[in-house]
């Protein structure tokens, strides 16, 4: 291969990123060289991407096989080197280097082919409660988001975010979470907590048979990450069954689930309306099943 390439997939949703997309986006080819320069790397393949960043198959000067990622930087990804240095591989992908600065990170490659998206579902979701236990070590000083404090602001930007959106839903279920956060926040744990831990953000590797890549790390309870295995395969088994096989092999309380998934439910069904509100299409929303099933799920966890 002789160049890098941005997805056109990627190209055609980047605009939804936010501000300064369209500069992050000229910045790609330029990052690409400068990076395969410095760590010595060749290209390997086609670019593949996520939501939020692109990930370009390479080699590296030993021959072997590696991911050159490229990410948007964000709030909720830039911890993502300091989880990974922290895993140090156990249970994760190996992080060989990084730029923060930049959001590049050179990464050990996985097989992007196998993802838990595929696995039978009972499977799929012991595996994620497993691992989601495992990486839940203490959470390093230096980590800057927490549930505790996100909590706290939830409390009055919840009730805010809903009546300057028209009052788009039943008012129970920001009271029913604005009362968790006032209840739980204070008390959450100290546990390095991946809040985006789904199907596809799990791949088969050689070192071990499965490993998380893309965290998105906060200090907190381990229950708050649960609701991922509900809004992906929305259609497979049921809530109730699913939440029994996560809190089972997660080994977490169950009804304290249920507390953070209602908030994270109902947090995500405000961001929907906000979308909605600045224009964006409610087709491509419905794709999205973070948005497409919050309705749902709120319901089942306020019940």
């Amino acid at each position: 291969m002789t160049g890098f390439k941005i997805p056109p997939k990627f190209l055609d949703r980047a605009a939804e990123l936010g501000p300064g997309a369209a500069e992050w986006l000229d910045s790609l080819p330029f990052l690409a060289e400068k990076y395969t320069a410095k760590w010595q790397l060749d290209y390997d393949g086609e670019a593949m991407h996520g939501f939020v960043g692109v990930a370009q198959p390479v080699r590296r000067a030993d021959g072997s096989p590696a991911i050159l990622k490229l990410g948007w930087p964000h709030e909720e990804s830039d911890d993502e080197p300091l989880a990974l240095s922290t895993w140090a591989g156990q249970g994760a992908v190996l992080m060989y280097d990084n730029v923060p600065e930049d959001g590049v990170l050179l990464l050990e490659r996985l097989d992007a082919s196998r993802s838990l998206e595929t696995e039978p579902i009972r499977e799929a979701i012991e595996t994620v409660g497993a691992l989601a236990r495992r990486l839940a070590v203490p959470a390093p000083e230096t980590l800057q988001r927490s549930l505790r404090e996100e909590a706290e602001e939830l409390v009055t930007e919840l009730p805010e975010t809903w009546s300057e959106l028209g009052e788009p839903f039943d008012r129970k279920y920001i009271d029913a979470a604005v009362e968790i956060c006032v209840n739980l926040g204070p008390e959450a744990g100290e546990l390095m907590v991946n809040e985006d831990l789904h199907f596809e953000n799990v791949l088969a590797g050689e070192r071990e048979p499965w490993l998380v890549i893309d965290p998105k790390p906060l200090s907190g309870d381990l229950e708050f990450g649960a609701i991922s295995i509900l809004w992906n395969r929305a259609n497979e088994s049921t809530m109730d069954e699913k939440i029994a096989w996560f809190t089972a092999a997660a080994g977490v309380d169950a009804e304290r689930t249920r507390a953070w998934t209602l908030v994270r439910a109902v947090q995500n069904w405000t961001w929907l309306y906000e979308d909605l509100a600045e224009g964006a299409s409610p087709e491509t929303l419905a794709e999205d099943p973070a948005y497409a099933a919050v309705p749902a799920i709120a319901a089942w966890a306020l019940r």
